[in-house]
């Protein structure tokens, strides 16, 4: 990367941070996954109030200029300003009800070895539930072309989300196994995920209660359990692209929560209440059942030779 172009691309990402809330907090140069040189961003919040940080990784070549990527940016790292006041902001739930952390993504996407018409981007997600069991999936997420070409750009801010979601519906459909060690699990992010007549990127098909359910499992596991009764951000929109809603949705379901007694919401932001954490079992015995439902099942009869293999 040269001295001309990192120093444009540092003024670039300053000026997206400041409009986002957050201050540039380090740069540095990286290597992607194909060795291809990288421009490493650490981002915190204004103010220095809070120590927890954000990583961006972008291509050696990347560039603000055009004025919707500069746009997309500046919504992306507001997204990220608010998932920075959550106490784990790696932290997700899934529709079934496990909780799941992102990290180790290697960005950006690089191109596929193996030939085909696609681009690869390697990470992890652990089993967030508290315990020290190191449950996890390396997973391989790739897109196709015809993906890529549907978004502004595959670089990190542009399709985060996408992969982030693609990877919980992968779970949702018990195709990726959660394991102490392990070799990478495909996610592939299809034209399956793009209604044609939306125009948008759509994940799972919910209602209102599937919607409540997720929203309650997400405030107790982040809030009541990792978070210790801090607020977690209910309106993100990662999460309402994943559920197929909007985030009005999401807040017009907390407050009804918040009059029942589950959660305490103060603006776009939810804490676990004693009356929610009560509820422990429940939400104990939905992960087991989801994390039991990725684990491969065999037909017990043919591997004992009762039927033809």
């Amino acid at each position: 990367m040269t001295a001309e172009v990192k120093s444009s691309l540092i003024a670039q990402i300053e000026a997206a941070a400041k409009n986002a809330g957050l201050v540039l907090v380090s740069n540095s140069q990286g290597a992607a996954l194909d060795g291809q040189p990288t421009a490493v961003f650490v981002l915190g919040l204004a103010g220095g109030a809070e120590t927890k940080t954000l990583q961006l990784e972008l291509s050696e070549g990347f560039d603000l200029g055009n004025a919707e990527l500069a746009k997309q940016i500046t919504m992306h790292l507001g997204s990220q300003a608010k998932r920075l006041r959550n106490p784990h902001p790696q932290c997700y739930v899934t529709l079934a009800g496990l909780p799941v952390a992102f990290g180790k993504f290697q960005w950006p996407f690089h191109k596929s070895g193996s030939g085909s018409d696609t681009f690869v981007v390697h990470g992890e997600m652990h089993l967030a539930d508290g315990g020290g069991h190191n449950l996890h999936a390396k997973v391989a997420a790739s897109i196709t072309k015809t993906i890529a070409e549907l978004v502004p750009s595959i670089e990190q801010p542009y399709a985060e989300s996408l992969v982030y979601n693609a990877v919980r519906k992968s779970v949702d459909n018990g195709q990726l196994e959660f394991l102490k060690t392990g070799n990478l699990q495909p996610v592939s992010l299809t034209t399956r995920y793009w209604s044609r007549w939306q125009k948008k990127f759509t994940f799972s098909e919910t209602d209102d209660q599937r919607r409540l359910a997720y929203m309650l499992s997400k405030v107790y596991w982040l809030s009541g359990v990792l978070g210790e009764g801090a607020p977690v951000w209910i309106a993100d929109p990662r999460d309402a692209m994943y559920l197929n809603a909007r985030e009005a949705d999401m807040l017009r379901m907390a407050g009804h929560e918040a009059a029942e007694g589950l959660m305490k919401l103060d603006g776009e932001f939810a804490a676990a209440t004693p009356a929610l954490m009560a509820k422990a079992a429940d939400y104990q015995a939905a992960l087991a059942a989801a994390l039991d439902f990725t684990k491969p099942k065999f037909n017990e009869s043919m591997r004992a030779g009762e039927g033809n293999m």
